[in-house]
């Protein structure tokens, strides 16, 4: 794979900050993106990492927080590249590992990494790691940025590229000792938002079907604004079933409703990046914020629904 002439493409904002990352780099073990959603560096800072020569003498290993955007940007790199999936572009998520001797980046989850160190303590197969989404603040994601600042001392050679979209990025870099921080703006459209409260919108529907008469009524509405994509936010793999299964039985003509959460089967998933006629309705939990972007939407729903981890004292 030739990766001298990598080109990235212009209209992404962190492509403007690719000579400064590669001098970064080039000085410093350890360096911190800071990016906004959509600023193009879960896509770019590989091949960013690729033209400056990382990935000959070891590979590049990228990890991302859930196996649905290992995957799915393991695929938009292999295109970007011209290069087939599994062969230049390798990915291992949990039960699915398509890695060749000829990988040079591989995209993973957090916990494919962790469990890695239990046979490769330095982590030898690598010669720079990306820690993508750090402000997801897992316990795996914790767990790798303490063993690496352990064996960062011990692997001289090794790179390290921490990016986060909203975390606190000063704390990470003085956890390293005061590393750089490149911060690169996102990129932005105009944004119309519309409040209408559940009960204003399906006062007549029965309490326990009130969320999902309301987001019935919210994409009626929206029929009228144009053509394009629905993104649903709901709170939990359960109301998404349900919601699903309540608009289907609607039968809103020219609409094909999609699931989105994190154990959906990977096949299941994909779905949401595969071309189609008419309408999608795409109902999904956080996954759709925080790890990946969704192609085609053009209106969100919102619920406003979160769930909150508490801890009871009577349990």
């Amino acid at each position: 794979m030739d990766t001298e002439d990598l080109k990235l493409p212009p209209e992404l904002p962190v492509s403007k900050y690719a000579r400064e990352i590669e001098g970064l780099l080039a000085s410093n073990q350890v360096i911190i993106v800071a990016g906004d959603t959509g600023s193009g560096k879960t896509t770019q800072l590989p091949k960013i990492l690729l033209r400056a020569g990382f990935g000959r003498k070891g590979m590049i290993g990228h990890t991302q927080p859930r196996r649905l955007a290992a995957m799915s940007v393991a695929t938009r790199i292999s295109e970007e590249l011209g290069v087939a999936p599994g062969t230049g572009v390798g990915v291992q998520v949990r039960f699915d590992q398509r890695v060749s001797g000829n990988t040079c980046l591989k995209l993973m989850t957090d916990g494919i990494l962790l469990a890695e160190i239990q046979h490769d303590r330095l982590l030898r197969r690598y010669q720079a790691i990306i820690l993508d989404e750090a402000h997801e603040r897992s316990l795996n994601i914790d767990f790798l940025l303490g063993y690496l600042k352990l064996i960062l001392p011990r692997r001289k050679d090794l790179k390290l590229i921490v990016t986060s979209a909203t975390l606190a990025v000063e704390r990470i870099a003085a956890f390293f000792g005061g590393t750089p921080i490149v911060r690169v703006e996102g990129h932005s459209h105009p944004v119309s938002i519309h409040y209408h409260p559940a009960a204003q919108l399906a006062a007549e529907a029965p309490e326990e079907e009130r969320q999902m008469a309301a987001i019935g009524k919210a994409i009626a509405k929206l029929s009228g604004q144009g053509r394009g994509d629905i993104l649903v936010f709901l709170s939990s793999e359960k109301e998404i079933r349900e919601t699903a299964a309540w608009l289907r039985k609607r039968r809103i003509p020219q609409t094909e409703i999609l699931p989105l959460y994190s154990r959906l089967r990977a096949t299941e998933q994909q779905r949401i990046f595969s071309p189609h006629k008419g309408r999608r309705i795409v109902l999904s939990t956080n996954v759709a914020e925080t790890s990946l972007t969704v192609p085609g939407i053009h209106f969100v729903i919102d619920t406003g629904q979160a769930r909150i981890s508490r801890y009871s004292l009577q349990r």
